[in-house]
């Protein structure tokens, strides 16, 4: 047997031919598709269920699935907790922790004013050294109060949010986020020092967070354009300035290990004159001296076989040895804005860091994404180079760049390619986040960058290629259900508002409907009953137009919740071209005017219409749907009549039995006003004739096993079977011809003939209703308005038949 060339007895293959090969994937096996991963969180008394695929679905809380009182922390798990909220630390060699000089008045007094149960607002501008004196300020704290040192971020945080993260930052309490009552309870009982930085708020919502936790003292961090708190407020002030001028020759000698030779002190002067003092400053001027140190000393440092030449200088950087010793110090220009200067003498993964920083509006990626997003391995030791000139400061648990840093970097033209940069940062956040080995509070601490990214690239948004979605509407829809499950709410809502302007770029209308739904159940979750309504409702109609039938389901029930808790109807508007599964028909009152009202389904043209009436004071988004509801309904009507009238005609016609037909004077409407089935009532001039007062008694079935009424044209010999009328009585029936209908006035005296098309109540020529003893208790009352009802088969025609015409519609 050749093993190349098997014989045609053995493979079934022509001699000299390989057989054909196989995939190169047939030994993995056929994919599963990724598992939905879906979560369930307790948001006050409601159950929410996250659904990233159908929309979340919100429900009453049952009693077994509500959080008891949730569990306080212990002194390790808030160690760990604080050591969670610190920034990480950067890859590759430790840095030098720099001194904080000339601050130590200020330490004290702030450790005094919380030792003493006050709050403080430590002011100062950007770069002035805050975040570093607020740190070593909590390392001070640390026992004076019960529950310890709590540290928070203030930026783009209101004072919910802060309330949200004291309450999970004190408490063990996974996947709960209590309503406001039950939160107002919990962090009033909370005794910390709570150390808040860049808080961006005063005045009234600072009072409002003040007043929620009356337990515990609050030092918080603010430039001076954050507004002040209120006159009556018992916040005390503290403003933080600049250094003098010693102190800054003195950050400058740490930085540079030596002492500053003349030039350089009085160049630390001018710089000193310019910055006024502000630490921030010095730093970067103590980075500006390193890089003219190593780079006089660069002309020796590369081996001449190119060992090290991942650490040589950029190009136009390298100097020979004459030119080394005359480096001149960078102007006071370049000490004033010294961010494009020491980003040029950085290695390229800390420029190419630098790039992305500033298309993100100055978030900088945590250091474990640079890899993948600069295309190095190595890249996460930039955060470690840009810290280390100060060209990035800590902001919460990840970084920033410093202040000013953004405008200087854009001037240099760093931002050139910022909108190609922010793209291929929303497509890596997009895998990322969707990734089953992401949890969601990994992505809610990556909230802040993938938020600026997608900032930046929903503008951008085009309609996108067959078979392909946008990379704004991908991220939003991954993003969004991670920040809801990680209980990051105010990053949940700007990613689904962010989502909708996407959708509306791209005309993607399933996710656009997605993302209303989302809105609308978020704000069901925070009381906001008339915005929940419109959400909902909004997504219903994209839904109902899509045909999504699982997401309408998940819609009408959020929809049917809104409107138990606002004490609506429980009736909900669905959509058209749908079943509801569990539908309740349920009659409603006619509208203003006698229009009768389409509610319930109608089985129209092999589809099913199912409408029903909007709940009072929502929004009417799909108006135009029912519309074509109603006209639909209406259709219907003059079909089943024009149906019923050829049959009723065919039986008259054929002079069969009698007893078997269908009279043309009953009607399948209802009319609104007395409850009876619109059939034109029968008239009884006593003694064989007809009166005008109507009557609705039902009759015995005929032969056929149909139905007739009471109030038939006349009684004929063929007609067998007494009447049954309400009282109970049974009347024979008697003979007689059945005369035709008249559309004219009968005069007064002869015989009213019975018309197929009626008014109620019929007056007699002289313009007096006419009343009988037998009328049914269905009959108008006395003092309603007339109204006038058509029967199912139409108006009746001239000579007399019902149904001679039909209107087209």
């Amino acid at each position: 047997m050749d093993p190349i060339n098997p014989g045609p007895e053995e493979q079934g293959q022509a001699p000299g031919r390989r057989p054909p090969r196989e995939s190169l994937t047939s030994d993995f096996g056929h994919s599963t598709p990724a598992v939905v991963r879906t979560a369930q969180l307790v948001s006050g008394d409601f159950l929410l269920t996250v659904n990233p695929v159908d929309g979340s679905e919100i429900e009453p809380c049952p009693p077994h699935e509500r959080p008891g009182r949730p569990r306080r922390r212990s002194a390790a798990e808030r160690a760990e907790a604080e050591r969670a909220a610190r920034p990480p630390v950067p890859a590759g060699p430790a840095l030098p922790t720099p001194a904080l000089l000339e601050r130590q008045d200020e330490r004290e007094r702030l450790v005094r004013l919380l030792a003493r149960g006050r709050s403080v607002r430590l002011t100062g501008p950007g770069g002035s050294g805050r975040t570093a004196l607020l740190d070593l300020v909590a390392d001070d704290c640390l026992d004076l109060a019960p529950d310890g040192v709590v540290r928070l971020t203030g930026f783009r945080r209101t004072a919910t949010d802060l309330l949200h993260d004291l309450f999970h930052a004190v408490h063990d309490a996974p996947r709960h986020r209590p309503e406001r009552e039950e939160l107002l309870e919990l962090v009033g009982e909370i005794g910390a020092v709570v150390v808040v930085d860049d808080l961006e708020f005063g005045g009234a919502a600072l009072e409002e967070l003040l007043d929620a936790t009356p337990e515990c003292a609050f030092l918080l961090g603010a430039t001076p354009d954050v507004p002040a708190p209120t006159a009556d407020s018992e916040v005390e002030e503290v403003f933080l300035g600049g250094l003098d001028r010693a102190a800054g020759v003195e950050i400058l000698e740490r930085a540079v290990g030596r002492v500053l030779s003349e030039e350089e002190a009085n160049w630390a002067g001018d710089l000193w004159f310019e910055s006024e003092g502000l630490p921030l400053r010095f730093v970067q001027a103590g980075a500006l001296l390193r890089q003219r140190e190593q780079l006089r000393a660069s002309t020796g440092a590369v081996d001449e076989y190119g060992v090290f030449e991942d650490v040589r200088p950029p190009v136009e950087d390298v100097l020979d040895e004459a030119e080394a010793e005359q480096v001149p110090l960078p102007s006071l220009a370049e000490a004033a804005a010294p961010a494009p200067l020491l980003a040029s003498r950085l290695s390229a993964c800390a420029r190419a860091t630098l790039r992305f920083a500033v298309a993100l509006g100055g978030e900088v990626p945590h250091q474990a994404h640079l890899p993948a997003l600069v295309g190095d391995t190595h890249a996460d030791a930039a955060l470690g180079e840009l810290a280390g000139c100060g060209l990035v400061s800590p902001v919460g648990a990840r970084y920033r760049l410093a202040a000013g840093v953004q405008a200087q970097l854009e001037a240099a033209g760093y931002d050139a390619d910022a909108p190609a940069q922010a793209l291929t940062a929303a497509e890596h956040y997009a895998w990322w986040a969707g990734h089953p080995s992401v949890t969601p509070e990994r992505v809610g601490a990556e909230a802040d960058a993938v938020l600026a990214a997608l900032t930046v690239v929903v503008p951008a948004t085009v309609p996108p290629a067959e078979d392909e979605e946008s990379v704004a509407v991908r991220l939003a829809r991954t993003a969004a259900p991670a920040f809801a499950t990680g209980l990051h709410w105010s990053a949940w809502e700007r990613a689904l508002r962010l989502g909708v302007e996407a959708c509306l770029a791209s005309g993607e209308a399933a996710d656009e409907a997605y993302f209303h739904h989302e809105l609308g159940v978020l704000a069901l979750c925070e009381g906001r009953l008339d915005r929940a309504r419109a959400e909902l409702e909004t997504a219903g109609g994209l839904r109902g137009a899509l045909a999504d039938k699982r997401g309408a389901v998940a819609g009408r029930r959020a929809l049917a919740l809104v409107a138990d808790l606002s004490g609506e109807a429980p009736g909900v508007p669905s959509t058209a071209g749908e079943e509801v599964p569990d539908a309740r028909h349920e009659e409603s009152a006619s509208p203003p005017g006698g229009v009768p009202a389409f509610h319930g389904s109608h089985e129209l043209a092999g589809a099913t219409l199912v409408t029903r009436r909007p709940a009072a004071g929502g929004m009417r988004r799909p108006a135009r749907r029912n519309l074509v509801a109603a006209g639909s309904g209406a259709l219907l009507a003059v079909v089943l009549g024009t149906v019923v009238t050829l049959g009723m005609t065919s039986g008259q016609d054929s002079g069969k039995d009698p007893a078997g037909k269908v009279e043309v004077n009953p009607s399948v409407s209802q009319d609104p006003d007395d409850g009876s089935l619109g059939a034109d009532p029968a008239k009884d001039t006593g003694g064989g004739g007809r009166t005008s007062a109507p009557s609705s008694s039902p009759t015995d079935p005929g032969p056929d096993g149909t139905y007739g009424t009471s109030d038939d044209p006349a009684p004929t010999a063929a007609t067998t079977g007494p009447t049954v009328h309400p009282s109970g009585s049974r009347t024979p029936r008697g003979g007689g011809t059945t005369p035709k209908p008249s559309r004219t006035t009968p005069k007064p005296g002869s015989p009213t003939p019975t018309p197929t098309r009626s008014t109620r109540p019929s007056s007699s020529p002289s313009g007096t209703p006419s009343t009988s003893p037998s009328a049914s208790p269905s009959a108008t009352p006395s003092g309603s308005t007339p109204s006038t009802s058509d029967s199912a088969s139409g108006p009746s025609s001239p000579d007399g038949t019902a149904g001679g015409s039909v209107p087209v519609m």
